[in-house]
């Protein structure tokens, strides 16, 4: 008899915040030095903001539709968003600890204090006054607020802003903290070796009475509002059940608010104004800091210069292929290249792609972004190959979450220049990190291929794990061709026989080899599935794994994110086995291998099981056919599922616990160890 869902599956929202723990955890780790772990409190901050936009918003909005569809769908919205605010208040505590009993006292003993407004000292309330005077005051929108009055109040998204409450108990005042012109942190050095930094909030808290001369100030509480981001439903429902939900969420406000984080020292009686201002719930109000908005602390200034205090620099590993090479074509066309970032540079797809802009042989270029960057070498790059009369066509993915009007801006340049631009399709997302170019060698015309798991952005793939491979086989280019012209409108269905793409065939696909290794298990054969992916929400492919682990194949999953997938159930997964690794670098490749009777199979490209990556969205997974590149990918993942200092395992209690090394066992800190791994194979 099969578990009913809750025992079966986690909820997704839910184990997210087991994730951003693990983000939280690495703030408190003094493995990593100073500066790093405060980096990790601004990751963990910037994750919770999204988090509250567009995954808490979603819950709130479920509570609108009909009841009947909710329970069709077993949704809990207002029990999961309670369970939500329980666990991030915890969190939340962590996060204040670390900060105040941690962070600032290992700051100070590096010579660097943070300076609060009670604490100036003469000479620091000069400069304090005059900094106001000349670059902060100009920027500030005070709005007063007569509560016997009707009021219009809108904070926008994410923004910091003071709530200013005055004797007169009837007026209120918000004022608006300029981060973006006037940055966060301000130095006051004293001497070499002292340095003193305050925030702006506090320079504004210090010199608020000039705002309001003639008001008597009683407190001043930093606050700062959440707003919804668009609904993506199509991400998790589909067919008429989302159909339904759009229908009842049809009166919906896009951007309304849903978190307001607050100073917890504010009254009670003060959060009441504002709550009712602002048109929020209780369960809307999540009592903060006196500061928020820590994603800033990925700017936090270093004036010391200490190394020390920073992770020690991992200079780009050169190819061994690509470093000499002066014709990128002939290299390929040898044999498959493999690269990873970020321990290998971007300049290589970016010299790729220039060579094919300028090379005469070449007729076309065809590329999916998923994410634009600003200008960038690959941008020039494209416009340079239209310029040189190349056929360009790029599709732009128009709803990537938060980059849509960045990406059809993009769009329209290279609309301008000449190139076939292609937008996404209604509820079909390009997520796929491929490009193809095709040159006229003789009577013949050669494809090559990129396929890789990260986005083109140069910026990212400094911080991103990811993989990527340059092919000429006529196999998977011939497919690839395919897939494009589907894009471009040309072709209805790729018909790929070596590569997976959903949505056509990867859901089918990776079903099959799962059940050849239910089969085998059940023969007595040799029966392991190892999966590297971001997260694991899909439930059909969940089951599949449930009754592959019921039937003796050996499961081993490195998840960095969240898994509605529930490990180590007796009866249920006893076979599967998940860490997770958060490290210094964002761990973002996928790689998928199937024992397959002996004869491995192994994959890689940029689905998760997710069902929206098998299902609404244009995914590239590619066999690994190259010998000497499938030893290095194992190798790889061989060491990351080895790891015992940065690996957390996911166990059905989410405990989070790190990976005991046994008595005698090697360090193995998986994304150092790579580095030497690469920097060995590629030099030696």
């Amino acid at each position: 008899m099969q578990q009913p869902n809750e025992e079966r599956f986690r909820h997704r929202d839910l184990n997210w915040l087991s994730f951003n723990e693990r983000v939280l955890q690495e703030a408190e780790d003094h493995l990593n030095p100073l500066f790093e772990r405060m980096k990790f409190l601004a990751i963990f901050s910037s994750n919770l903001d999204e988090y509250f936009r567009v995954r808490v918003s979603q819950l709130r909005q479920m509570k609108r539709v009909k009841k009947s569809i909710r329970k069709k769908l077993a949704l809990r919205p207002s029990k999961i968003t309670k369970q939500i605010i329980e666990e991030v208040k915890k969190q939340q505590d962590r996060f204040g600890k670390v900060y105040h009993d941690e962070i600032v006292p290992e700051l100070a003993e590096n010579g660097i204090h943070i300076l609060d407004s009670e604490h100036y000292n003469t000479q620091q309330k000069e400069f304090v006054a005059s900094f106001f005077q000349n670059k902060v005051q100009e920027k500030l929108r005070p709005i007063r607020l007569d509560l016997q009055k009707e009021n219009e109040l809108f904070l926008e998204n994410s923004i910091l802003y003071f709530l200013v409450t005055f004797q007169n108990e009837d007026h209120l005042a918000v004022v608006n903290i300029p981060v973006n012109d006037c940055g966060r942190f301000v130095m006051i050095k004293d001497t070499e070796d002292i340095h003193h930094i305050t925030y702006l909030d506090e320079i504004i808290r210090h010199e608020m009475h000039h705002l309001f001369p003639e008001d008597e100030i009683t407190g001043i509480f930093e606050i700062k509002l959440s707003r919804d981001a668009e609904l993506y439903i199509d991400d998790i429902y589909s067919g008429v059940l989302a159909e339904k939900i759009y229908e009842s969420l049809k009166q919906r406000t896009d951007g309304q608010p849903t978190r307001l984080l607050y100073d917890a020292s504010m009254p009670k009686e003060v959060q009441k104004k504002i709550r009712k201002l602002l048109g929020l719930g209780k369960i809307d109000m999540m009592p903060g800091g006196k500061y928020h908005n820590f994603k800033d602390f990925m700017s936090f200034p270093d004036p010391t210069n200490n190394l020390k205090l920073h992770f020690e620099e991992l200079p780009p590993l050169p190819h061994k292929n690509f470093e000499k090479s002066t014709d990128y074509f002939k290299t390929i066309a040898e044999k498959d290249q493999s690269i990873h970032f970020p321990f290998m540079s971007f300049a290589y797809l970016e010299k790729f792609l220039d060579q094919a802009a300028n090379d005469e042989q070449v007729t076309h270029i065809k590329i999916s972004l998923y994410r634009v960057a600003d200008e960038s070498q690959l941008t020039s790059s494209l416009m340079q190959a239209l310029e040189n009369g190349k056929e360009v066509t790029v599709f732009v993915e128009a709803k990537a979450r938060f980059d849509e009007e960045n990406n059809i801006t993009w769009g329209r340049k290279f609309e301008e220049k000449g190139a076939h631009v292609i937008y996404s399709y209604p509820k079909v997302k390009v997520h796929s990190k491929i490009m193809l170019v095709c040159r006229e060698e003789g009577e013949e015309t050669q494809r090559y291929a990129y396929i890789g798991t990260g986005n083109f952005n140069a910026e990212t793939s400094k911080i991103y794990c990811d993989h990527a491979i340059f092919t000429a086989n006529k196999d998977i280019t011939k497919e690839m061709d395919r897939l494009f012209k589907v894009l471009e409108g040309e072709l209805i269905i790729p018909r790929e026989k070596n590569l997976l793409i959903s949505p056509f065939s990867t859901r089918q696909e990776f079903s099959r080899m799962i059940y050849n290794e239910i089969e085998n298990a059940r023969e007595g054969k040799k029966a392991r599935i190892v999966a590297k992916m971001n997260s694991l929400e899909d439930e059909e492919m969940i089951d599949l794994l449930y009754k592959a682990s019921q039937a003796g194949v050996e499961i081993r999953m490195l998840i960095r994110g969240f898994t509605s997938l529930i490990p180590g159930v007796k009866g249920l997964s006893e076979n599967i086995y998940i860490t997770s690794i958060v490290d210094r670098f964002l761990e973002h490749g996928r790689i998928y291998i199937f024992e397959n009777g002996g004869e491995e199979l192994m994959f890689y490209g940029s689905a998760d099981w997710m069902n929206r990556n098998l299902n609404r969205r244009i995914e590239v997974i590619s066999p690994i056919l190259d010998e000497e590149i499938r030893q290095e990918f194992k190798d790889i993942l061989t060491i990351q599922l080895n790891d015992n200092v940065k690996a957390r395992i996911q166990d059905s209690e989410e405990k989070n616990e790190y990976v005991q090394r046994a008595s005698g066992e090697p360090e193995i800190r998986s994304q150092y160890q790579i580095y030497e791994y690469l920097k060995e194979r590629h030099t030696s």
